[in-house]
């Protein structure tokens, strides 16, 4: 990833709504929002959130898709997750023991679900 890369997802994410709206949309992944419905979770105008959607999806971190009359928007978590690792690809010069209560606190919040041991 590029500085101006990071530096337009970093600026996009630096205002309250377009980081709510980021983060409402990383909770209802895969399956993303309709517009409507996250102008009416955000509680502001459709016409507003559609300027802040733009502003996320020329950073590359949303995405849409058109289903019939209305427009479901995505995070895009391959961007974010690219973001992420941009800003800690340097962590700590190189002193793992540094960067390690960081990496912990990155741990999947939403562990794999254990297969079931079938009693056969």
């Amino acid at each position: 990833m590029e500085n101006e890369q990071a530096v337009m997802a970093l600026a996009a994410l630096a205002q309250s709504t377009r980081l709510q709206a980021f983060r409402i949309l990383v909770q209802h992944e895969p399956d993303g929002l309709a517009a409507g419905e996250l102008a009416r979770l955000l509680e502001v105008p459709q016409n507003t959130l559609s300027a802040h959607l733009s502003v996320l999806a020329r950073a590359g971190l949303v995405g849409s898709t058109r289903h019939s009359r209305s427009i479901v928007y995505r995070a895009d978590l391959a961007a974010f997750q690219q973001v992420a690792l941009f800003l800690l690809q340097d962590c700590c010069g190189g002193r793992p023991e540094i960067c390690a209560p960081v990496i912990a606190s990155l741990a999947p919040c939403c562990p794999p679900k254990r297969k079931e041991k079938s009693h056969a």
